[in-house]
């Protein structure tokens, strides 16, 4: 269980990334499913090489953020179909990691990682501690970000992209930079992940999208959203209940292969719970 709810937390990244995307920008965004695989390939591939293991973490940073201005300017300057550009960069990630990593896997377990200073609390309630700070302190950075004036342009555009023209926003770059931001945060998941779990995969990424969106409506159907600071936090706490529901399916004995399937119907539980709630207001 500690396990799960560690790895929940380290996935708190990349739901937040999923949130920017979906809901701040409201742009369904199926680079996820590859930028978190380049982030993971390309921490693993330098970490492996004896690179200091931060700087590998921000160079899966690094490589997320530029899949995501990709799909932006596909999307804002190619004046390609939002989910269609996030699908070619998907599938174009695919042959690219392939690339990076030289191989389908990379194993991490003999070279130091981010957690290996911390091996005497990962696994520990102790480590759990530790995992939530720093989820908190994403969270913090995260409502300080949409908070600016910056921030309120970016989420602007999600919600009228008219009204914020019509200011002199560049709505070409406040779309691109979400979409970077987003898939930096998704790399960056992917090479935490890869550090955490002792290796890296060419399919690790696959699916992914569905698990984030998980994360998001799960967090939002269960901690209401009245103010900006809840909604993110929700979010990340969505990636922890996600993980510890995936943890009690296996405990009880349920086949690995069905996780994509109780994935599916967790969202579609999620989704339904609003309207099922507003039905009930109708006819009390």
């Amino acid at each position: 269980m500690i396990g799960a709810v560690e790895l929940g937390l380290i996935y708190a990244v990349m739901a937040v990334g999923v949130y920017l995307t979906f809901r701040v920008l409201d742009f369904p965004d199926l680079t996820v499913d590859g930028s978190f695989t380049a982030g993971a390939a390309t921490a693993a591939v330098l970490i492996s090489n004896g690179v200091n293991p931060i700087l590998g973490s921000a160079a899966g940073f690094g490589t997320g953020f530029l899949a995501g201005v990709i799909t932006g300017l596909l999307h804002t300057k190619g004046k390609i179909d939002g989910l269609l550009a996030g699908i070619l960069t998907m599938i174009g990630l695919w042959s690219i990691n392939l690339r990076i990593m030289g191989s389908a896997n990379i194993p991490l377990l003999t070279v130091d990682t981010v957690f290996t200073p911390f091996d005497s609390i990962v696994g520990t309630w102790a480590g759990v501690a530790l995992f939530l700070c720093a989820a908190a302190v994403l969270v913090a950075v995260t409502v300080w970000l949409l908070s600016t004036d910056l921030g309120l342009a970016l989420r602007a555009t999600g919600d009228n992209q008219q009204m914020i023209t019509s200011f002199g926003v560049s709505t070409d770059f406040t779309k691109t930079f979400t979409l970077a931001l987003s898939n930096g945060l998704v790399g960056l998941c992917g090479a935490l992940v890869a550090q955490y779990q002792g290796f890296a995969d060419i399919s690790m990424g696959i699916g992914l999208i569905l698990v984030g969106l998980a994360s998001v409506i799960l967090g939002q159907a269960i901690i209401p959203q009245r103010k900006l600071w809840l909604a993110v936090a929700s979010v990340a706490a969505g990636a922890v209940l996600y993980r510890l529901i995936i943890f009690g399916a296996l405990s009880v004995g349920l086949n690995p292969n069905d996780m994509k399937l109780i994935t599916a119907l967790l969202v579609i539980f999620a989704l339904l719970i609003p309207r099922l709630k507003r039905r009930r207001k109708a006819h009390a």
